[in-house]
């Protein structure tokens, strides 16, 4: 074994550390020593999202005692930027495998640095802790929690005081406190005075704040009943406020997935728990198909992405997320429009790798679009900044990960409020005689046919696996190809290059002669490429063979893409 992962490893088998923590060293060091240098080969990354990774032992692991550390930085970082203020901080958590002991033990630190905790007692969605972070006035949020990825995961967000997730240059003053802490210490004496326990009580405010989203409240509750909605949380915190939020909205008529309502930290029905995989959405399907209702909303584990599928023509129809995003902005841009209601210089924000069909749409309103870099942390700036200087006024957040928001109430993606969205947008049609997918081919027919598909270049969750990543970034950034599939691409762009007012980032995109557009990034987390393919056609005069010969020619495209990127 490598001297420099050697003597990383060898303090972790002696105290502050607990027994077994030791023993699983020592026991990893005997029986697989490749799985313990890459649980040691680097610290687990602090970025822009705060931390995600796989669970155990080692410095490049989610543990206590990374936990431990993150939040000394944290808290050391919280008191240099709020010198003369009473700093307070909210934690919650997520169904996950130590979750609630890592929020804990994030309560323990904070308090013992003099910071005041609001602790929530039972497990919440991601947005709800965005929303008490504002409720409380708090200086900064913590929420545990892996998203939507395998039960071997877990992570940890952090969040500034207008409750969107940390920006720079706050996640590099953060990081520069943690790495100034000498290694990992042993427990922490909390002060019990400083931690506020808070209940489900704090449901009612959350409640309160997204009620008056609804456009038509009257007739959503005295028609509700005739939406049949399928439910499910896979496993996660969804199942805690979404049905309440359905039913106060109106929504009454729910059928769950009572296998998937259940919280379980083990993901027993799902191998990866994110609504974007059409496999975790099969149990749904299933039951939206045999009780005849009208459409499934999925949330992911801390229900802050929403999944969609639609019962028409008798078959189930799952909706993309740029699907899902353009469906809402006509609905909200026509909706206001009717009702003369457009606030001062209204805005919807959307990511760089979202559809084109936004922009279509909000230039038909004359409603602005704007584009941010991947991640919801850049739409709840947005929403900040518009706030502070009265450019615009945001109406709608969108990403093609199925993350949605209207209101200001989080500050991130929240799939409590966007289910209640969805809801309404569907009874408003349904009443019509229209599904959710009459009304897309409708926006097809009007600005043309707009299809995505994603690629998913993934290697193994390994040391050598990240490294296989960037050189693939480098292969693509460093030899830009002319031509794709005997296709000329018309143009390359280098986001890392800060392009378009942007910050820079990892992210290349080409345009290429047959309409297509491919955006290429690397996960933030994951040993993975992210490839996002989209096409745009005209629309003709049959409007089911022109999707279907889209989506093969996208699809065979990214397939073939595939191939050459690892050749």
């Amino acid at each position: 074994m490598d001297s420099f992962i050697r003597n990383r490893i060898e303090p972790w088998m002696n105290e502050p550390f607990d027994q077994e923590t030791q023993k699983e060293v020592r026991h990893l060091l005997q029986t697989n020593p490749l799985k313990l240098e890459d649980a040691f080969f680097s610290d687990l990354s602090f970025g822009t999202a705060g931390l995600r990774g796989l669970m155990g032992v080692g410095t490049n692991r989610m543990n206590i005692y990374t936990i431990r550390k993150t939040t000394q930085g944290l808290a050391v970082y919280l008191q240099e930027a709020f010198p003369s203020q009473s700093i307070s901080v909210c934690i919650g958590f997520d169904n996950r495998f130590h979750s609630e002991e890592f929020a804990q033990e994030a309560a323990s630190v904070l308090s013992h640095y003099g910071i005041s905790v609001y602790l929530l007692k039972k497990l919440r969605p991601t947005p709800y802790v965005s929303f008490a972070c504002r409720h409380f006035h708090a200086q900064a949020a913590i929420m545990i929690t892996a998203s939507h990825n395998p039960k071997e995961y877990n992570g940890y967000k952090v969040y500034w005081q207008d409750g969107a997730q940390i920006l720079s240059p706050h996640d590099q003053n953060i990081l520069a406190c943690i790495k100034a802490i000498d290694g990992f210490s042993a427990p922490l004496k909390p002060n019990p005075q400083l931690i506020h326990v808070i209940d489900e009580t704090l449901d009612a405010a959350y409640l309160d704040a997204i009620r008056p989203l609804a456009h038509f409240p009257t007739e959503n509750h005295q028609h509700g009943k005739e939406l049949q909605i399928v439910y499910t949380s896979f496993h996660g915190t969804g199942i805690t406020l979404a049905p309440q939020a359905l039913k106060d909205w109106g929504f009454s008529s729910i059928t769950y997935v009572e296998k998937q309502v259940v919280i379980d930290p083990a993901f027993p029905t799902v191998a990866f728990p994110n609504p974007e995989y059409p496999e975790a959405l099969k149990l749904g399907i299933d039951l939206l198909l045999q009780s005849h209702g009208d459409l499934l909303l999925a949330t992911d584990p801390d229900a802050d992405r929403l999944g969609v599928v639609i019962r028409h023509q008798g078959q189930a129809q799952i909706l993309t997320g740029n699907e899902i995003a353009s469906l809402c902005t006509e609905y909200l841009c026509r909706l206001m429009k009717k009702q003369n209601a457009f606030p001062p210089n209204p805005a919807i924000v959307t990511s760089v790798v979202s559809s084109r069909l936004m922009d279509a749409i909000c230039a038909a309103f004359q409603v602005s679009c704007i584009r941010v870099l991947t991640g919801f942390k850049y739409i709840g700036e947005k929403i900040r900044n518009w706030e502070q200087d009265k450019s615009h006024t945001f109406l709608f957040g969108a990403e093609e990960s199925y993350g949605f928001l209207i209101g200001t109430h989080s500050r991130d993606k929240d799939a409590i409020v966007s289910s209640c969205l969805i809801a309404e947008m569907a009874l408003f049609f349904k009443r019509q005689g229209k599904t959710l997918v009459d009304i897309l081919h409708e926006i097809y027919q009007t600005y043309g046919i707009f299809r995505d598909a994603q690629l998913s270049i993934d290697f193994e969750p390994s040391k050598e696996g990240m490294q296989a990543q960037q050189n693939l970034m480098s292969k693509l950034r460093n030899s830009p190809p002319s031509q794709i599939r005997g296709k000329n691409v018309l143009l390359f762009e280098d986001y890392q290059k800060g392009l378009h007012n942007l910050p820079p980032s990892n992210m290349l995109l080409l345009k290429l002669e047959n309409g297509i557009k491919l955006i290429i990034r690397p996960s933030g987390t994951e040993p993975k490429v992210k490839v996002y393919g989209e096409i745009v056609q005209s629309y003709k005069k049959d409007l089911a063979s022109e999707i279907e010969k889209a989506d093969v020619t996208l699809k065979t495209f990214l397939q073939e893409f595939h191939i050459d990127a690892l050749s």
